[in-house]
């Protein structure tokens, strides 16, 4: 049993350093924004 117990700390405690990650990165880590151009088929503007 004690072996099961310290497997699920690990997975526990690796799945909090991945969430704690992705939260850091969500909150903390702005986007760099860039302009963006779309050219638009003629054919496509009359309908």
């Amino acid at each position: 049993m004690p072996t099961l117990f310290r497997l699920l700390t690990i997975l526990a405690i690796m799945g909090g350093i991945a969430y704690g990650a992705a939260w850091l990165l969500a909150n903390y880590l702005e986007p760099a924004p860039r302009s963006i151009t779309i050219t638009v088929p003629q054919d496509r503007i009359g309908k």
